[in-house]
């Protein structure tokens, strides 16, 4: 049996509580800790208490992405991740879905980010309504050093939340960003000493509003939104097919875990 890697509590005033509880390996992501997290917006979309969630990493960091034993595998000439463009969970793949649901839950979800949120992490982060981020937290699209793309819900959400060159240039770069500058970039709603305080208190004066307009108001905005969700996930999951495996993507993988610049042909 998987070691818990998410623990979801729902408080009496409706907040309910998902942390990441892999804290010696800074939160990264495992295929246990995918699927902790799918479980627990299925756990929390299901549970009708529910008025606010506050999503957060226990420890050090908030999540700092894809877990080195993962990106071995990423490197290797045999690396096989099977299909992902076949739609698993409505508009979603399973990778995307981990933050691709947080968006889809119908009471908004605020995010507290201390410590580190790279790559899958920061997406994760992005798939929340609200961001608290420490002014010292970093951030950073950091796909691009292991030879890919952003493609769980990545693209969709940056596109949203920032200005196009601004997206282009972090996901070109792959440059680390700290919190202050990922509010004013719009990664990030705003700075906080203590995230997870300021994102407990902010989910319990949601959680005393009125529910049904609460979760009115999130179809709305999620309503407006000018990205073709669908077309760009699906998207997302073509390019990184074709990147996932290709002696560019293995070199970069291999070039970063040897801590040398990749050669590329």
């Amino acid at each position: 049996m998987d070691e818990q890697r998410v623990r979801v509590e729902v408080g009496a005033d409706g907040v309910a509580e998902v942390a990441m509880v892999r804290a010696d390996k800074m939160n990264a992501l495992d295929g246990a800790m995918f699927r902790a997290l799918i479980d627990a917006i299925a756990q929390v979309r299901g549970d009708r208490r529910v008025r606010a969630v506050v999503l957060h990493g226990e420890g050090r960091a908030f999540c700092a992405g894809l877990d080195k034993s993962s990106l071995q595998g990423l490197g290797e000439a045999s690396a096989d991740v099977g299909d992902i463009v076949p739609r698993t969970h409505g508009l979603a793949n399973f990778w995307q879905q981990v933050v691709w649901g947080w968006r889809e839950l119908p009471v908004p979800v605020i995010a507290a980010v201390q410590g580190v949120a790279f790559g899958g992490g920061l997406q994760i982060a992005l798939g929340a309504d609200v961001r608290c981020v420490h002014p010292d937290a970093r951030l950073s699209v950091m796909e691009v050093r292991w030879g890919l793309v952003p493609d769980m819900a990545g693209c969709v959400l940056m596109t949203e939340l920032v200005r196009p060159d601004v997206a282009r240039e972090l996901t070109f770069t792959g440059r680390v960003v700290s919190g202050t500058e990922a509010v004013s970039l719009g990664l990030a709603t705003r700075t906080s000493e203590d995230p997870l305080a300021d994102a407990r208190a902010l989910a319990r004066q949601i959680a005393g509003n009125s529910p049904d307009a609460i979760r009115a108001a999130k179809r709305l905005f999620n309503g407006a939104s000018p990205v073709d969700a669908a077309r760009v996930l699906m998207a997302e999951a073509f390019e990184q097919q074709r990147l996932i495996g290709a002696a560019s993507q293995r070199e970069a993988v291999t070039a970063a875990l040897e801590n040398r610049a990749p050669v590329f042909e």
